[in-house]
């Protein structure tokens, strides 16, 4: 394994004293709780009964709960990020809660009683078949930090999707499954407490048992073999537990995101050092941190209810955090995507034709081919009559939003010089989805006009905040990677406070997350092609400034070119595309990703040509992806997003995991 983090510090720090430590997590536990306690709602004199009830088989249970779970997962954080020499490693960031989440929620689903009685077995299940992708797809790499961390993104992504549509299908469960996936630590009895702890205890005596090996695994592989290292086992072992571990506290409470990366760090921040140090601090780091969380949100929620749930409230730490963590990442495996540059097309307008053509051809196909009760058919006459006003729309909306996202995307690619820049990848179509909530929260039922003026706003703040922060690192692949990770966690986390909440808010939001396009109508169909028009117009204008951009800063500049503006204006115009096409189909698409590769592997490489071809790409594989929705699990329909992220995450991977300087 050659990826390796930073982990430097200067030599002057505080001694780690775990004693000491001990005593500061207990007495910051302790202040918190009594404060919870106090300022409780208590029931009259003559329920005394039942305020004592609730005080040992609630309050009690919870608080514990709080401590066991945060200790459980600062322990998973810690060995995963020893082993993987990964400073930002921990369940959230490796897939291992959403293979989790989704391997419960399929059991959930599908067979409720077997699910009871084998909760933990099925999602470690999840939890070990994500982290095995995720490794199997960062293995050519060595496990650098970088590729293991956009491989867990892509892998979350994935079982994201297929857990909305699972919990869509259900229908009447769907909002309390997403509600114990959000991460609730709400108890009525002790159960859940008598479940978890001999978990840690085996856990954390397993880890001591393994102290020496993470020891030597901090060294190369070559050093840690020499010294009798068994690596693969070790690895695996160490893996396994750091995997267990985590699925067990989402078997019992759900997802808890971020505090298996947090806690760690925390532990480093606090003086601890060695891999002994970081394995006892970061369990008491994770409980303080989590039952602090936990008794935060019920303090500061109306009449002592959860403001979010424990999970939602984590997960707002894990994207500023990760922002934080950025410096301490390095790529030892050049993560630079290196753009795709094939010889340049001879005829770029009769190959723009032929997209052109085969976009036509791919819509009447949309429109006639379809799959019944009675197997395959082709719609003709009257039955074709009667499918166009459903069809049609629903086509044409989800072209449309594919070549917004496409052009969206291939505009970030050129502003920031970066082949791997997408909406989707950047965290801009999560930063829509965070202005979506926030217009639900404050005018309840908004009308569709307002939802996408919001969702621009979070879009294009979303992509501010991701720029700037690029712009400090020169925007190197890696940093814009790590930062469109840290935006979109933080972003989805408050996407999931809202869904959490079970009303009919959350409904909206986790339609909008399928990224369905079955109830699209003219409406919206005729809302993607305005926006289509009035977005691509203004670029094909600009493509000059497009085209200078790409040189980068300083070459920019010398030719006159206000990069600022520049910048700002075409983000703007990308960022109200990405808001629509959001608004339209959802947030987990990729074809922002794909479509501009496509068009340069076409050998498109003049800026109007090249646009245009990302267009019709973009509108074909969205299409495609709609027409395979209705089709593929007949009768019942899953979500377009589903589809084009099935596409695009595999290509994502091949792309950063490539050789460089290879060139299709």
């Amino acid at each position: 394994m050659h990826g390796t983090a930073s982990h430097r510090m200067p030599r002057e720090r505080t001694q780690f004293s775990p004693a000491a430590m001990s005593l500061v997590v207990t007495g910051l536990c302790l202040a918190v709780f009594a404060a919870l306690v106090l300022l409780r709602p208590r029931l009259p004199a003559a329920e005394a009964s039942l305020d004592a009830i609730l005080f040992w088989d609630s309050l009690m249970p919870r608080a514990v709960l709080a401590l066991v779970a945060g200790a459980a997962l600062g322990l998973s954080g810690a060995l995963l990020q020893r082993v993987l020499r990964n400073p930002i490693a921990d369940a959230s960031t490796l897939g291992i809660a959403s293979g989790a989440q989704l391997a419960l929620t399929a059991g959930i689903g599908f067979s409720p009683l077997l699910i009871g009685m084998a909760r933990e077995v099925v999602a470690f299940a999840g939890g070990i078949g994500a982290v095995a992708i995720v490794l199997g797809l960062s293995w050519r790499r060595g496990l650098d930090p970088v590729t293991v961390a956009l491989s867990g993104m892509i892998v979350t992504l994935i079982a994201s999707a297929l857990s909305v549509t699972i919990i869509l299908s259900r229908g009447e469960y769907a909002m309390s499954i997403y509600i114990w996936g959000a991460g609730s630590l709400s108890q009525q009895d002790w159960n859940g407490v008598i479940s978890l702890f001999p978990r840690l205890a085996l856990g954390f005596s397993a880890a001591l048992l393994l102290i020496r090996p993470l020891r030597m695994l901090s060294l190369d592989d070559s050093g840690a073999k020499s010294l009798g290292v068994a690596l693969h086992s070790t690895r695996f072992a160490v893996l396994s537990l750091g995997v267990w571990l985590s699925a067990s506290v989402t078997a019992v409470v759900g997802i808890i995101g971020f505090v298996g990366l947090a806690a760690p760090a925390a532990a480093r921040l606090l003086g601890a050092r060695t891999t002994g140090q970081i394995l006892i601090a970061s369990p008491l780091t994770g409980a303080a941190l989590l039952f602090v969380t936990d008794a935060l949100a019920q303090l500061l929620g109306p009449g002592f209810s959860d403001i979010a749930p424990a999970g939602a409230a984590t997960a707002l730490l894990g994207g500023p955090l990760l922002l934080l963590l950025l410096p301490r990442v390095h790529s030892t495996a050049a993560a630079a995507a290196q753009a795709l540059s094939p010889a340049r097309r001879k005829r770029p307008v009769a190959a723009l034709m032929l997209l052109l053509i085969a976009l036509l051809v791919l819509l009447s196909a949309a429109l006639v081919i379809g799959l019944g009760p009675d197997g395959w058919y082709l719609a003709s006459e009257q039955l074709f009559i009667d499918l166009l006003p459903y069809r049609l729309p629903r086509a044409v909306t989800a072209g449309g939003a594919g070549a917004m996202l496409a052009i969206a995307g291939l505009v970030m690619q050129r502003v920031t010089g970066n082949p791997i820049a997408s909406p989707e990848v950047l965290g801009v179509s999560a930063g829509g989805g965070a202005g979506l909530t926030i217009a639900l929260f404050l005018f309840a039922f908004p009308s569709p006009a307002v939802m996408v003026v919001a969702m621009s706003l979070g879009a294009l703040a979303a992509l501010i905040v991701m720029m700037i922060i690029s712009a400090r690192a020169h925007f190197a692949p890696e940093r814009m990677l790590l930062a469109g990770i840290a935006i979109g966690a933080f972003s989805m986390a408050i996407v999931t406070m809202v869904l959490a909440q079970g009303d009919m808010r959350g409904y909206i939001l986790l339609n909008w997350l399928s990224g369905s396009t079955n109830r699209a109508g003219a409406l919206q169909a005729w809302i993607a092609v305005t926006a289509l028009v009035a977005c691509v117009t203004p670029l094909l204008l600009l493509g000059r400034w497009v085209e200078i951009l790409s040189l980068g800063k300083v070459s920019a500049g010398s030719l006159g070119l206000s990069v600022g503006g520049s910048r700002l204006l075409l983000a703007m115009i990308a960022a109200v595309m990405t808001a629509i096409a959001s608004f339209l189909v959802g947030p987990l698409t990729l074809t922002g990703l794909i479509a501009p590769h496509l068009a340069r592997l076409l050998g498109f490489r003049q800026q109007r040509h090249q646009m245009l071809a990302s267009v019709l790409i973009g509108a074909s594989i969205l299409m495609v992806a709609d027409w395979l929705s209705r089709i593929v699990i007949y009768p019942y329909q899953v979500p377009v997003g589903l589809f084009a992220t099935l596409i695009g995450g595999p290509y994502l991977i091949w792309l950063l995991t490539r050789k460089n300087g290879a060139s299709s």
